[in-house]
């Protein structure tokens, strides 16, 4: 019963955290509050669930729970400026300064807006909304920033002290704001899905949950904006990219190349879905947009040797015009090697050996092991295989990159 207890916990950790706090900002408007409430609810449930049973809906017993305790917290608490928040909790009513704009919004897109208010600094926008909004931990995103776990505790509190002080509302604005904080939304809803579609960290590559989360939220921004082209173009990559999620690993939980997947595994109507965006699409080379189109080639094609890599290689280009970085060159560098052969591609990564923000990437090292590996320098790859082991960031990644390096061994 312990283990099936700790089970369901770790879980509901994964899938429901960010719910839940999401929630209790709603109703306090308290950041830290929320938080602590969240972890209260856990600890109750190791000893609650393990003499009464795992209930039958984890995420609603751990969201009441949360409740309670933030109500509880509230009563207790001897501040003034607590006295109101209290009131709108015992009622359990949202804070809601215009409920004729965010009638029916959805907490975690309040969220979102929320954490990417222009107030707040852009590292500290993506940093809250990735512990608050993906669940991630302190310590996984200071990796993700190359800080320290203390330096990153102390970005999220000053973000959370900034959101309290300045009085920024728990909402989505009204549409004449919402363009000053759309690129931020689309950013942190990408980190949403990036993070669902390889995990910073633990067993699995895939948390799908996350994934799920993601489109559901890109969904609910297209209702709100329409007519926003780069919104839907987020929608389409999201669709193609978890159009392939059955084929991305094998039965065991190990990583599938693109080039190895089953193509039958794909879903045929998230890929109907994505391409009709795109085709009604004004085109205006938006990062999203590019991007989509990038997919697209890849899912379009009947197989891996009939993609247009060519075509690829142009899209890469314009979107390296426009959001020029290390990351875009070295998947440039991949569709040029695929359509010109792998020693132009290599040359072109080797310039990105040096580049700044690429030491712990470990795609880079990863990239040109496979590119030696085609080249017969199985030496060289072997080496390379070697760096990009030590810095992958599952152990689903770590497993594929292990049986590459015995491969170029033999």
């Amino acid at each position: 019963m312990a283990d099936r207890v700790a089970d369901a916990i770790v879980r509901a950790s994964s899938e429901e955290t960010a719910r839940i706090i999401s929630t209790v900002i709603r109703m306090t408007g308290d950041f830290a509050l929320a938080e602590d409430c969240a972890q209260d609810a856990f600890v109750r449930a190791f000893s609650d669930w393990r003499k009464g049973g795992i209930p039958d809906n984890p995420g609603a017993w751990l969201t009441t729970v949360a409740k309670r305790r933030a109500i509880d917290l509230l009563r207790h608490a001897g501040a003034e400026d607590r006295a109101l928040r209290r009131v709108a909790v015992e009622a359990d009513e949202p804070v809601e300064p215009d409920p004729d704009i965010n009638a029916g919004i959805d907490d975690r897109l309040r969220l979102i807006f929320t954490c990417c208010h222009p107030a707040l600094p852009i590292d500290a926008r993506v940093a809250l909304t990735l512990r608050t909004v993906a669940g991630l931990t302190p310590a996984q995103i200071a990796r993700a920033f190359l800080v320290t776990e203390p330096a990153m505790d102390k970005r999220l509190v000053r973000a959370r002290a900034k959101i309290r002080h300045a009085g920024i509302p728990y909402r989505v604005p009204p549409p004449d704001l919402m363009p000053e904080r759309r690129d931020g939304v689309l950013a942190v809803l990408y980190l949403l899905f990036t993070e669902g579609y390889s995990a910073t960290g633990g067993e699995d590559l895939i948390r799908i949950s996350l994934l799920r989360e993601a489109i559901r939220l890109t969904r609910l921004l297209v209702e709100l904006m329409p007519d926003d082209g780069e919104v839907r173009a987020l929608l389409a990559l999201m669709l193609l990219h978890h159009a392939r999620t059955a084929a991305r690993t094998d039965a065991v939980g190990d990583v599938v190349t693109l080039e190895e997947q089953d193509r039958s595994l794909w879903d045929p109507d998230a890929i109907t879905e994505a391409l009709t965006i795109l085709r009604l699409l004004v085109p205006r080379a938006g990062r999203y947009e590019l991007q989509a189109r990038i997919a697209a080639c890849h899912l379009e094609a009947s197989d891996a040797a009939s993609t247009n890599f060519a075509r690829i290689a142009e899209l890469y280009d314009a979107l390296a015009f426009i959001d020029p970085s290390p990351v875009v060159e070295l998947n440039r560098a991949v569709a040029v090697a695929m359509s010109q052969g792998p020693e132009a591609g290599l040359r072109l990564i080797d310039a990105l050996v040096t580049s700044r923000g690429m030491e712990d990437y470990y795609l880079l090292p990863a990239t040109r092991a496979d590119l030696l590996r085609r080249m017969g320098r199985g030496t060289e790859a072997a080496t390379e295989y070697e760096k990009a082991l030590q810095l992958a960031p599952s152990e689903a990644e770590k497993r594929y990159l292990g049986k590459r390096l015995a491969e170029t061994r033999r």
